[in-house]
């Protein structure tokens, strides 16, 4: 594990204090390894699960050459360029089952979708394209070449191909890949453990009465459902009061359970709390300012083993034993209090790490580009993510309208936005029908 000095060291220009998006990202990959353990998943368990080794195909798909359509199977070497082909219906291959006899030239076959195309049949033509009379088809010119409408042995996955590679997330796709290759189980990576919880004394749990100057705790619903989503096993912490031992203890608890632990609020400079002085004393932390907006502070490290054993909750009697053991080394993402700057910074950051430290060989979602149909105000030297309603404009084109305040705290806006614009660091003012970037929430949030 390298320590954040090392990290640092390692990046040209690095400062703490002024740090963009890009190299936080960097910064980030240097940061968590991927978990090591494996355990076998029945497919209906491995959704949003990561694949820990490659699934090699034992069978070819499809098995056979099959009809594609339901129509009439024939030799398409008889088709020719300029005239009508007439065929004699002399049978029917259904699916599930061979047919068995011989098709001889100026023959065809009625057959099923799915059905095994018999030897010297290479063609299907779609029922609707073809006049019947009698026991014959009559098949018209031009709209059909040899070869059409067949599926061949093995165009999806020949047997001993990879199906599947290690670090793929499993999606509802792959579940039926899977199926259809006759596996039912597959080895996983062990789920990421990520234990969250809120800070400060001015936080309200549900069912607690309203009071002055406090507001109740939404981060800790939004990061439950990010994280659940991702497909972490989350342990809920709830609410942690800003006292250096109910803070301990929080630190200690979740350290000996999660790989990783997300806090939110207390990491903003000048913050009058001991969240900050929690993370010092028991690990190897950042406290960054990322130029951002919303988001900017952010505390990034490890709870470390050493002193974390060493603390005085971690001694005490119901703290011991294998408990104490596995203690340690849990990656911390210390992020702002505000709610929308919590989930800019979960997608823009935390996301893409916990996807790294899952196994998962996929990166962040790409971002997709589209005309902004009002003009933006940003500063360069900044990324910003603005909310933002992604819609189709008559002529194909992504449209992007930003939905209103963009205050930090302005909650119901990421209800009511669909992406997130992304107006990268060095842009500054964008124009109607400007082109931006587009982070998209479907599958995400």
């Amino acid at each position: 594990m390298k320590t954040l000095n090392q990290i640092a060291s390692e990046l040209a220009g690095y400062d703490p204090q002024a740090l963009s998006a890009d190299m936080v990202n960097t910064f980030l990959t240097k940061l968590v390894e991927p978990v090591v353990d494996v355990e076998e998943s029945n497919i209906f368990d491995a959704l949003n699960r990561v694949l820990a080794a490659d699934i090699i195909s034992p069978i070819s798909v499809p098995p056979h050459d099959n009809s594609a359509m339901d129509g009439y199977a024939f030799d398409g070497a008889q088709l020719a360029a300029d005239a009508p082909l007439s065929l004699k219906v002399i049978g029917t291959a259904l699916a599930g089952k061979a047919w068995s006899g011989t098709v001889q030239r100026g023959e065809c076959l009625k057959i099923m979708t799915g059905a095994i195309m018999p030897a010297g049949l290479d063609t299907v033509v779609p029922q609707e394209f073809t006049t019947l009379e009698g026991d014959q088809i009559v098949i018209p010119a031009k709209v059909l070449q040899a070869g059409d409408n067949r599926r061949q042995l093995g165009e999806d996955l020949m047997q001993g191909q990879p199906a599947l590679t290690k670090g793929e997330l499993l999606t509802p796709a792959a579940l039926g890949l899977l199926a259809s290759l006759g596996i039912s189980t597959v080895p996983v990576l062990r789920r990421l453990k990520v234990a969250y919880f809120s800070t400060g004394d001015e936080i309200l749990s549900l069912g607690e009465p309203p009071r002055e100057g406090a507001v109740y705790d939404s981060n800790r619903y939004t990061v439950f459902g990010l994280l659940t989503r991702l497909g972490c096993e989350v342990i809920d912490m709830g609410v942690v009061r800003d006292q250096p031992e109910a803070l301990e203890a929080a630190f200690v608890q979740a350290a000996l359970q999660a790989d990783a632990i997300i806090t939110s609020g207390g990491v903003s400079v000048g913050e009058a709390d001991y969240t900050k002085a929690m993370m010092k004393q028991l690990g190897d932390v950042a406290f960054w300012r990322i130029a951002m907006r919303p988001g900017r502070p952010m505390a990034v490290g490890h709870i470390i083993r050493e002193k974390l054993v060493a603390s005085a909750y971690a001694k005490s009697a119901s703290n011991t034993g294998e408990n104490q053991r596995r203690a340690g080394n849990a990656v911390l993402f210390g992020l702002p209090g505000n709610p929308v700057a919590v989930m800019v910074t979960f997608l823009a950051f935390v996301r893409p790490a916990l996807m790294r430290m899952m196994g998962a060989s996929a990166g962040t979602p790409p971002l997709l580009k589209a005309k902004s149909t009002e003009p933006i105000r940003k500063k360069p030297g900044r990324t910003e993510y603005q909310r933002g309603i992604v819609s189709t404009a008559p002529d194909g084109t992504l449209n992007v309208a930003i939905t209103g305040n963009q205050g930090s705290g302005v909650l119901s806006s990421m209800v009511r936005a669909n992406g997130l614009i992304v107006l990268h660091h060095a842009q500054g003012d964008i124009s109607v029908g400007d082109e931006v970037s587009v982070m998209m929430f479907d599958g995400v949030i």
